[in-house]
């Protein structure tokens, strides 16, 4: 789907990105991840060619970016940024109708697929179509910016520090609802971000940048388990490397069905991470296990967290 041949990027003496190559798939969800001033955003915009590269080559869906044009691949890649970029004396349902509108689609079509993208994200068409930026929470905004970017239906999400901005409950609220659009949709995502939380979670596939170059690209368990190197291994984050792993894998794959627990049931889809923590506010060593629409599924105890 999309193909980074040796790319770099030059501004002066300055190499932001030098010489890197990747792969993404079709329905894959890469998340480029590194310090500040590893070259992710750089990379982020050379994709789309809001910046163009230096050298090498960039291709989407086999075609060299260069062949395309502008509105094309606008089109096609949908875009959204940090600082959200929604226009002030817009209403919501215009902003998010910005693409359709450039395309000249027919009103009733746009406002078709607004109020359909407003519900995915949980904004109810009835209540924020007509309100205005400065009327939305820093949460409601980046979800609009969201909608605006999905609203011609582009075959490639590229996202550029979504989560920045946000207090942790919108932060975490945001998180479910694009892993919720990618397993939906399907949608080749590519994500910039700092952040290793964000990249565990949501992420098939992370790429490490470090000062412009490609350290190592691969599953987030590879990386946690098989690190290239030492640099790896530290931004991984070596005295969470276990919570990390525990993040990776779920309720349901280590439970006891045929065993019961007092209390207040865990899902069965949340992590291995989210049982230890709820056992430790507890103060027990055990959680009864709730599977679809509720029902019970068994029970988890500390010691299958460990269990390989």
């Amino acid at each position: 789907m999309i193909e980074l041949d040796r790319i770099t990027k030059r501004y002066g003496e300055l190499v932001a990105v030098e010489a890197l190559s990747l792969a993404v798939a079709a329905g894959e969800f890469c998340v480029l991840i590194g310090a500040s001033g590893s070259g992710k955003s750089t990379t982020l915009r050379m994709i789309n060619q809001l910046v163009r590269q230096s050298d090498g080559t960039i291709r989407f869906d086999g075609r060299d970016v260069a062949s395309f044009r502008g509105e094309e691949l606008r089109r096609r890649m949908g875009y959204v940024i940090q600082s959200i970029g929604l226009f002030p004396h817009w209403t919501v349902a215009r902003n998010v109708a910005t693409v359709p509108m450039l395309l000249r689609w027919p009103e009733a079509r746009i406002r078709a697929r607004v109020d359909e993208l407003l519900a995915l994200l949980g904004l109810g068409p009835e209540r924020f179509r007509t309100r205005y930026p400065h009327q939305l929470s820093g949460g409601q905004q980046q979800r609009v910016g969201i909608a605006r970017a999905l609203a011609a239906d582009p075959e490639v999400l590229l996202m550029d520090e979504p989560f920045a901005a946000l207090d942790p409950p919108n932060r975490a609220a945001l998180h479910t609802e694009i892993a919720r659009i990618h397993r939906a949709s399907g949608k080749t995502i590519v994500m910039v971000t700092h952040d290793m939380a964000s990249a565990l979670q949501l992420a098939s596939r992370i790429a490490l940048l470090d000062r412009g170059r490609l350290l190592q690209a691969g599953s987030p368990l590879e990386l946690l388990t098989a690190p290239a190197d030492e640099r790896v291994r530290e931004f991984m984050g070596r005295e969470e490397h276990g919570l990390h792993l525990l993040g990776l894998a779920l309720v349901q794959e280590r439970l006891r069905p045929d065993e019961a627990a007092p209390g207040r049931p865990i899902a069965a889809t949340a992590t291995l991470r989210a049982a230890l923590s709820e056992m430790l506010a507890r103060g027990t060593d055990r959680l009864a296990v709730a599977g679809e629409n509720g029902a019970a599924a068994g029970a988890i105890h500390l010691a299958d967290l460990i269990r390989r």
